[in-house]
């Protein structure tokens, strides 16, 4: 019907095929109601889409850019993770602020919802339809606007991919301030939507403080521009921040303006090998007294993470794989001695018996292979089968704790092949792993509360960077008090009063006619 289709729908398309032949849904206990992850969930009382409204979107759009039919809506109809899928008949695919506005004040008039997507990397089920919701796709607005090579400042639309932005700024000296595995395939939108932190947040912090102004349409089709590009404004309410890391349901991101750190002239990366988690924490507080502000990731990785990367997807450890922790510490700086100084404080480490075995490296092409064995990690395990991915932020006397608790509660059940920790232990930030053959609604009811009880009791975060979406709905409180969670309730019921925007995810809202 379409005479060509973009390099994300292919994908989507890949993915939506392996979901149709490996995932096992939760059951749909009727055509308004659905159970995830043993919480039911009813249809809000919303329009559904009729002929006439597809015709509408046609003559705003263009006809390519309205989807229709199973094989064309199918693959933004699928999570990353192949653990959620939607019921979605309809993929609008805006190119400009305006487009987008127009959608969304002739949905919020409809009582139509919408599920704003950008890359679908999310693995909270953040950028999946529950129902028939419209999808909004951003992938089209990708253009980069400008960049200041002066100030380092990006200005750019929420569809550009993260590593397109990488390289676009790379050749001008810069780098950008968030890295993450999902990188070829994230929109900076969706990153900024989620607050995404990736493997340098111990030297650039979380994009809140990276975003320095943005533009967002909210759900009456109102454009927001706080598209400010200076470092300094402090003029009044920060409204930026209402939209990031509220997951599309304040409002749809159309434009950034994001401050770039300067590229380092050297890199220095080092895969280290560790007998004890007690002598990980050693190895860190030596890291952060002796490396500074060098130090731009510290990143820690388990026995069964790398031995899964390395017999699944055939890469090997840049170490002999005999280690119970690895940890993989990259620095960045302007000056040459930066790769000297790693080796001589390695050695002493070495010699005081706080590390097993090591390599290190400045050259870029080793750099990327050890960075391949991290970032991999997901793709390995999701070859096992069925993934239970928990992303906690925990204090780092009880960051390993966790993952051997874990292992210990499920020793008995037999359908449980794998459970792995690693994670960015430079900003406390661990991706717990538990892996099965398929879905068990037994292991689930019991496993979830375990861990987030434990994650609640010490103070940690149930979720550190991928954001609550709606796997994580009924565990908001564990982190959050009622009266934080009152008031958001109360913000997102004043600017989407009709609650159009990714309804069902992140806060349990009353939605249309339910009011």
């Amino acid at each position: 019907m379409y005479s060509s289709k973009p390099v994300t729908y292919v994908r989507r398309m890949l993915l939506h095929r392996a979901f149709q032949c490996r995932l096992k849904r939760s059951s749909a206990v009727a055509s308004n109601a659905k159970v995830v992850n043993d919480v039911r969930h009813v249809r809000g009382e919303y329009s559904c889409v009729t002929d006439a409204d597809v015709r509408h979107f046609r003559s705003l759009l263009g006809e390519p850019n309205v989807l229709t039919g199973a094989e064309n809506v199918g693959p933004y109809n699928v999570d990353y993770m192949k653990q959620a899928s939607g019921d979605s008949g309809l993929v609008l695919r805006p190119k400009t602020a305006e487009d987008v506005s127009d959608i969304l004040k002739y949905c919020n008039d409809r009582s139509i919802a919408v599920c704003p997507q950008a890359g679908n990397t999310s693995v909270s089920s953040g950028s999946v339809a529950l129902f028939d919701e419209v999808v909004l796709s951003t992938e089209r607005m990708n253009n980069i606007i400008n960049f200041d090579p002066v100030s380092g400042v990006l200005v750019c639309e929420a569809g550009c991919v993260l590593e397109s932005l990488m390289k676009h700024v790379d050749g001008h000296g810069y780098m950008m301030p968030l890295d993450l595995g999902s990188k070829g395939s994230c929109q900076i939108g969706g990153n900024v939507s989620t607050n995404a932190g990736g493997i340098r947040v111990i030297r650039y912090g979380t994009l809140q403080g990276c975003v320095l102004g943005l533009e967002a349409v909210t759900a009456d089709g109102t454009i927001l521009d706080c598209l400010n590009t200076m470092r300094k404004d402090n003029t009044g309410y920060h409204l930026k921040h209402l939209f990031i890391g509220s997951e599309g349901t304040l409002g749809i991101v159309t434009k950034v303006a994001i401050l770039c750190p300067n590229l380092p002239k050297h890199v220095n990366v080092a895969f280290i090998g560790l007998d004890s988690y007690d002598k990980v924490l050693k190895l860190f507080s030596i890291a952060r007294a002796e490396f500074g502000e060098t130090l731009s990731s510290f990143e820690l990785l388990d026995n069964t993470a790398v031995t899964y990367v390395e017999s699944k997807l055939h890469l090997q450890c840049p170490i002999t794989n005999i280690h119970p922790f690895y940890v993989l510490i990259e620095l960045a700086s302007s000056q040459l001695t930066v790769g000297q100084h790693m080796e001589n404080v390695l050695e002493k480490a070495l010699g005081d018996s706080v590390i097993s075995d090591a390599t290190t490296t400045d050259q870029m092409s080793s750099i990327q292979k050890i960075w391949k064995v991290r970032e991999t990690v997901i793709e390995a395990l999701l070859k096992l089968g069925y993934l239970y991915s928990f992303d906690i932020s925990l204090p780092l006397s009880r960051f390993y704790e966790i993952v051997e608790l874990t292992r210990e509660k499920l020793k008995n059940f037999a359908d449980v092949k794998a459970v792995c920790g690693f994670g960015h232990m430079g900003d406390s930030n661990l991706h717990l792993n538990v892996v099965t053959s398929q879905r068990n609604e037994e292991l689930t009811r019991m496993i979830e509360p375990f861990i987030y009880g434990w994650t609640s009791k010490y103070r940690g975060s149930v979720s550190a960077e991928h954001g609550i979406g709606l796997a994580k709905t009924q565990y908001l409180g564990h982190t959050k008090s009622r009266s934080a969670v009152d008031l958001m309730r109360s913000l997102k019921n004043t600017m989407d009063p009709k609650c159009i925007l990714n309804p069902y995810k992140v806060i349990p809202t009353v939605a249309a006619g339910d009011q």
